[in-house]
């Protein structure tokens, strides 16, 4: 009798859905990045947000590290930059 061990492979990536990243409130779904569905789409077609992965006809998902990316962009972009030097 031979036995396998099974192949246990590093994890993919995490993906999102758009549900994933805009959240949905009838589905109890917290929003990762809080804009609406249509301005994401929106966002998306200009080149504003990631580009989607289509998986098939019906699935397109965004990566999370291309998600994170947007989420550290948009941080850095908000916090003011401190003056290098104090003013005497």
């Amino acid at each position: 009798l031979t036995t396998y061990r099974r192949f246990m492979p590093t994890p993919p990536e995490q993906f999102y859905r758009v549900t994933d990243i805009v959240g949905d409130r009838k589905r109890g779904i917290p929003a990762i990045f809080p804009v609406s569905k249509s301005y994401w789409l929106k966002g998306v077609r200009a080149g504003k947000f990631p580009q989607p992965i289509r998986l098939s006809p019906g699935v397109v998902v965004w990566k999370g590290s291309d998600i994170d990316a947007l989420i550290q962009r948009t941080i850095d972009a908000a916090t003011p930059v401190e003056a290098a030097e104090p003013q005497s």
